[in-house]
């Protein structure tokens, strides 16, 4: 059995957390639905579902566009290196479609973890990136012990902006001017949900 990893936690050591223990997959209320870790054949559906600017548009950056294989493969080799599992896939009908992933803040802010997801457009709509954000909240609370989660969507991403109210997050505020996406000075939000 490998060793568990290690992952800050708000006392200010480390909380042991191994992949077994977070109880993958978790099912969602959605027929054919479920958060899984990502698999290294997941990456077809991965490249054919991330390699959409429709998808793109309201991602950050680092989310490159158009999204390759070698971006597919580069991905799936970082998740298999992580000592502790905060990223996955959002499974429909056995195939990986989207992904939702923490960041655990550090030092002071080890009590927060950024959540960001995305989902493949012909499942958007169905609610299944609100299941999965529901599912992945609940359980990043007792698993990372944190007392907050948030997430910044850009101000016009009124889709993502649903997801998270239907999920529980609540707007904490207004980011003016404080992104820039293809060019564009754009807005963001703050939203939160709490322990």
């Amino acid at each position: 059995m490998p060793p568990p990893a290690q992952l800050p936690y708000a006392g200010g050591g480390t909380s042991r957390v191994r992949a077994e223990e977070m109880g993958l997959p978790w099912a969602l209320p959605v027929a054919g639905a479920l958060v899984r870790p990502w698999a290294p054949d997941d990456l077809p559906s991965l490249v054919q579902h991330a390699n959409n600017p429709n998808v793109a548009r309201q991602l950050r950056d680092r989310f490159p566009h158009p999204y390759e294989p070698a971006h597919g493969r580069g991905f799936l080799s970082w998740l298999a290196r992580q000592q502790t599992p905060t990223v996955w896939a959002i499974s429909v009908e056995g195939r990986g479609v989207g992904g939702i992933g923490l960041e655990v803040g550090q030092d002071v802010e080890r009590e927060s973890a950024e959540v960001g997801y995305w989902l493949g457009e012909p499942f958007w709509g169905r609610g299944i990136a609100t299941a999965a954000l529901d599912a992945v909240t609940a359980r990043a609370f007792r698993l990372f012990d944190l007392s907050r989660i948030f997430a910044v969507p850009f101000a016009g991403n009124a889709a993502s902006i649903r997801v998270l109210e239907k999920a529980g997050y609540v707007r904490e505020g207004h980011l003016h001017r404080s992104a820039i996406k293809d060019g564009v000075i754009v807005d963001q939000y703050l939203y939160a949900r709490y322990r």
